[in-house]
């Protein structure tokens, strides 16, 4: 993969700078709130794959870590923001013997829009491949963020996650690997399956998603966080998926694509016991302390799931 485009005056200097680790300066401020979240982004992005017109040193270079700390800091704030003036925030404070049924609850009161109850009723062909094209940033990715969560976690949790993560990553065999199932998928309705083929087609309320995810992931201090994001994400995904394979297949996408989605369908209804229950309950139970933020990381989860649902909601709506 290679550096995405700048969208503003601070990725244009980051990807110069990454381009050119010579190149000296102070970082500008961003342009936009599109330009923030691709500098992000990228800069998340060198512990993950990173790019082959970049150094990879560049991950613990001091001055790019200064810039990805305030741009996490303002995404922290605005995410915990946004938690702080929601109703499942006003709920008194989880025991941990309660985490699960709380998590449930915050996942019962979500009434954001449904992108997968579009795509089965409603989208047509071009909408749906842009759906595909967005999600792929994330999809090719899959559960990579949670995977530096494992050594972070007491050993009930740890356990969990690893049998989850075993079957996100195929059970041992490379051509079950969930990623490489949405790759394939990618392949057979034509369109392109290379890791971050379209991060320059991303919207920022898609960067922003998968920003938040890398975010938690990435920082010891917010393993609560990633859990109850993760089990949101479990416990949400089993009937989306169902309706993707039925919309799929009223447009003639079946076969891998569909194979993709229908393999969520029986994988995320087992994972949502696991997260809720074995990952996040055990969390609770042996770290007290890490309940709230389980539940904060939950409610983000679906937040920036449904601020992206809009957006592309919206999207469609001007193109019809």
């Amino acid at each position: 993969m290679r550096l995405p485009k700048p969208r503003g005056g601070l990725s244009e200097w980051l990807v110069a700078r990454l381009g050119e680790p010579g190149l000296t300066g102070s970082a500008p401020g961003a342009d936009s709130w599109d330009d923030e979240s691709i500098s992000l982004w990228t800069l998340h992005e060198l512990s993950f794959r990173g790019f082959e017109d970049a150094d990879d040193r560049a991950e613990w270079d001091p001055d790019l870590l200064g810039v990805r700390r305030d741009l996490e800091t303002a995404l922290e704030e605005r995410l915990r923001a946004r938690w702080s003036a929601s109703d499942a925030s006003a709920a008194a404070a989880p025991s941990p013997a309660e985490v699960p049924s709380a998590l449930e609850a915050i996942v019962a009161a979500d009434d954001g829009p449904s992108l997968a109850d579009r795509v089965r009723r409603h989208a047509d062909r071009d909408q749906v491949l842009e759906l595909l094209r967005q999600r792929s940033v994330y999809h090719l990715k899959e559960s990579d963020p949670s995977a530096f969560v494992v050594p972070r976690l007491p050993v009930r949790a740890k356990a969990a996650l690893m049998a989850l993560q075993f079957d996100e990553y195929g059970d041992g065999d490379p051509n079950r690997l969930h990623s490489h199932l949405f790759a394939r998928g990618l392949e057979a309705v034509g369109l392109r399956a290379e890791y971050g083929a379209y991060v320059d087609d991303a919207i920022p309320e898609n960067l922003e998603m998968n920003n938040a995810g890398s975010l938690l992931g990435l920082h010891r201090r917010l393993r609560g966080a990633a859990m109850g994001h993760l089990a949101a994400f479990e416990m949400t995904s089993s009937l989306p998926s169902r309706k993707m394979v039925q919309g799929l297949e009223r447009l003639g996408l079946d076969g891998p694509m569909s194979a993709y989605y229908d393999e969520h369908v029986e994988a995320d209804a087992i994972h949502e016991h696991l997260a809720a229950r074995d990952i996040c309950g055990t969390l609770a139970e042996d770290e007290p302390d890490q309940a709230v933020e389980i539940l904060f990381g939950a409610w983000t989860c679906l937040d920036v799931e449904a601020r992206f649902a809009t957006a592309m909601l919206g999207v469609w709506e001007e193109q019809s």
